[in-house]
């Protein structure tokens, strides 16, 4: 039982560590499209 639960562990952590290096290493591109939103006037006081 313990040989099962050291295996899972090691598994375990190779995900993790994937999956922390594929964030790492992932160039997400920065979204392209302007966001352009009205304030009315009536929302800030004068």
């Amino acid at each position: 039982m313990s040989r099962i639960v050291s295996v899972f562990f090691i598994l375990l952590l190779l995900v993790v560590g994937g999956g922390m290096a594929a964030l790492a290493t992932w160039d997400m591109p920065a979204p392209s499209r302007t966001v352009e939103k009205v304030i009315p006037d009536d929302r800030f006081p004068r």
